[in-house]
């Protein structure tokens, strides 16, 4: 087990080769060093991009012959579970792979929602937590995990690092919470990033919540290594990087911030947010609102065109309709009314609307963007839970495209890219 960062990368426009990962595995991994043990790698589900069956494949040739056990947990949070077709695309194996060459392998959803499932770690204390958020939380934090990790003597982490919403930067620790952790702290931190607003997290590394994530991390006693991922295009790998989850998260953030993060001159009024198959509900299609929201103008509309989008969220679906979806003030100034929602689910409402005001004298919300759906869900639903409506089919992409010197902006592979304004507006502290 190397306890030294490794990393390579890629000039832009172009990708690591196999070989070059099979070295920097060979170097990071010594067979020797995992011989006998048990080995956990803890991979993301298909919503993120990254050659995730590349990294399998290569870990389970380099190391499945010297070790007593080498399984794979997805890292849900609390997405749906995944089918077993579904897993192998994701490891890039077939069935009868899965059945042959990797029979020996466990697939393993992780079960947010399931009590028995979890193991219990304690807490983070209000003091703690109260330093951690910056003073805007005092409060005792309860932290559980997939009880599995302690079946094993190494915990591999496996997964793409891009700007994300609730955190700042993803991967690392972030795989192991929320991504195969209980629901009191992946609410908690989810919550927190809410308030203080996506615009102001996202881009950003050290976030108040990475910081939580980062400290809930630290009470696992099981070894962890990582390889933290920096994709680009279509699932090309940009870099490269070995290490704790700590510093190959930290080295792998910097490219992130370099490769994924576009910055644009001006607002604008009209921006196409296309949603890519991956996102088939609207609990992961909102990072079509989220990466682009800093670049839509006052008053503009954002439309998250996803023809292929039928659900809301199977997990979550009657409780965002109960809530709907608002701004933070919304929710803040009513808190009586919606303490006792799900916190994720109030900062899922919040993320997606966007940045806004609420009177509460006169009862008017007022946000900053109108945020438009151009999916399979109806007219009704989405007046239901407070967002805009669009038919999707009298929508055409090539109409908003190259149209940017009037304030028309297309995005055609919405969800991991972040788009930022070179100057800071004023409703970002600029």
């Amino acid at each position: 087990m190397s306890p030294t960062p490794i990393s390579i990368s890629a000039p832009e426009n172009s990708s690591l080769s196999a070989d070059q990962v099979r070295q920097l595995v060979a170097d990071t991994c010594q067979p020797e060093d995992y011989r006998g043990k048990r080995i956990l790698l803890i991979i993301p589900d298909g919503t993120r991009t990254a050659p995730i069956g590349l990294m399998f494949k290569t870990l389970h040739q380099h190391l499945g012959a010297a070790v007593a056990k080498l399984d794979v947990m997805i890292a849900l949070g609390t997405h749906p579970p995944m089918t077993p077709a579904a897993i192998d695309a994701r490891v890039e194996i077939t069935a009868e792979e899965r059945h042959s060459t990797y029979r020996n392998v466990e697939f393993i959803n992780h079960e947010w929602d399931n009590p028995e499932a979890l193991h219990d770690l304690g807490i983070i204390p209000a003091k703690e937590i109260n330093e951690l958020s910056s003073g805007l939380f005092s409060m005792d934090v309860p932290v559980h995990i997939n009880k599995r990790l302690f079946d094993y003597d190494q915990i591999i982490i496996i997964g793409p690092v891009f700007p994300h919403e609730v955190v700042g930067f993803s991967g690392g620790n972030k795989y192991l919470f929320p991504g195969v952790s209980g629901p009191e702290i992946l609410n908690f931190f989810h919550w927190l990033g809410a308030v203080v607003t996506n615009p102001m997290i996202i881009g950003n590394k050290w976030t108040p919540v990475r910081k939580v994530v980062d400290r809930a991390a630290a009470m696992i006693t099981v070894p962890k290594l990582c390889f933290s991922m920096v994709v680009q295009g279509n699932g090309d790998l940009g870099g490269l990087y070995s290490g704790t989850p700590e510093t190959a998260w930290d080295a792998a953030s910097e490219l992130s911030r370099e490769r994924h993060i576009t910055y644009k001159n001006r607002p604008f009024h009209t921006v196409l947010s296309c949603a890519p198959p991956m996102y088939d509900e609207l609990w992961v299609a909102g990072k079509c609102m989220y990466k682009l929201e800093p670049i839509v103008a006052d008053g503009g509309e954002l439309i998250i065109y996803a023809p292929h989008l039928r659900e809301i969220s199977v997990t979550h679906g009657e409780h965002i309709r109960k809530v709907g979806y608002h701004c933070r003030d919304y929710i803040l100034k009513q808190w009586d009314r919606f303490k006792g929602e799900s916190w994720g689910i109030l900062a899922h409402s919040t993320h997606v609307h966007g940045i806004g005001t609420y009177d509460e004298k006169t009862g008017i919300e007022t946000p900053r963007v109108r945020v438009t759906l151009a999916t399979g869900l109806s007219e009704a639903e989405c007046r239901e839970i407070n967002l805009g409506y669009r038919d999707w089919r009298t929508i055409n992409q090539a109409d908003y495209a190259n149209r940017e010197d009037e304030g028309i902006f297309l995005e055609p592979k919405a969800g991991e890219r972040l788009y930022h304004l070179k100057e800071k507006p004023v409703w970002a502290g600029g």
